[in-house]
């Protein structure tokens, strides 16, 4: 695996594998990587003959400094884990090569990005697009991998896709859990054992409100998970939203027009934000 640390080197190294016809696969982290983001990797090592991915802690999506600040940052265990991956090239640069000016575009988003984390953290799907777009522009790739958990983020980067004109696949790839139901997260390093021990009720939640949907009705379930969630020690929700799978627009209905309604939850367990989704189709 190479390190890529300037625009100049990634796109030099790109455009020779495309002058030779090869398809490229772009995994975009912000590193701390765990197997949720391994799973990207090798489904990208799979349908591409070049695989890049890029490390890059992006200050323009965090709303809160704190949380850039206490962001992990694990470069030499990432670059460990990416060459396992079967990763060609890892782009890891510095915020002075990303910005070497102030970015100030401002993308119209739309309503995908104006409910749920786009309200709870303004412009941080502003910051989302300005670096993906910039990475979808370094490398042009065949195709671009995202990870589930982040439901609503994909919707913003289909749109931002669309808005700045990039034709390629974006890949939605599922949720990786731990084998008690957690979704993995770069996070979830900073949970206290007392902590990790109940956080996996969110996803357990979630799991029995399937059941309740044959039953209930949106609103009755909304409220029942949010509820249960908050009733677990160290536990506060912070919002829980059944939507449509396109347009993140709150569903009224189980089946949407575009498919079924989707869960969205977003909890602190301490002071710790977790996010995770679930999808209400019938089994």
């Amino acid at each position: 695996m190479k390190v890529l640390r300037t625009v100049g080197e990634l796109r030099k190294a790109m455009e020779g594998h495309r002058e030779a016809g090869q398809t490229i696969g772009l995994v975009p982290t912000m590193g701390a990587l765990h197997a949720g983001h391994i799973s990207l990797m090798k489904r990208a090592r799979d349908e591409n003959d070049i695989v890049v991915a890029s490390v890059f802690v992006n200050p323009t999506q965090f709303n809160n400094p704190q949380d850039l600040q206490t962001y992990p940052r694990t470069e030499k265990e990432d670059c460990a884990a990416l060459t396992e991956a079967g990763v060609d090239y890892a782009f890891i640069p510095s915020v002075e090569e990303i910005y070497p000016e102030p970015d100030n575009r401002v993308f119209d988003l739309g309503p995908v990005a104006e409910v749920m984390e786009g309200a709870m953290r303004p412009g941080h799907f502003n910051g989302v697009a300005q670096i993906v777009s910039k990475l979808f522009g370094y490398v042009n790739p065949t195709r671009a991998y995202f990870g589930e958990k982040d439901f609503q983020q994909i919707a913003v980067i289909r749109r931002m896709a669309e808005i700045e004109g990039f034709g390629f696949d974006i890949v939605a790839c599922p949720i990786v859990r731990e084998p008690d139901g957690l979704a993995l997260s770069s996070r979830n390093v900073r949970l206290t054992p007392e902590q990790r021990a109940v956080a996996p009720a969110i996803h357990r939640v979630l799991a029995e409100s399937l059941e309740k949907a044959g039953s209930m009705t949106v609103a009755e379930v909304k409220k029942w998970v949010v509820e249960k969630i908050d009733s677990y020690p160290f536990m506060t929700t912070e919002y829980y939203e059944i939507v449509n799978p396109l347009t993140m627009q709150p569903a009224d209905e189980w089946m949407t027009p575009d498919g079924p309604a989707v869960g969205c939850v977003t909890v602190y367990c301490g002071d710790v934000r977790l996010i995770d989704n679930i999808t209400y189709s019938k089994k």
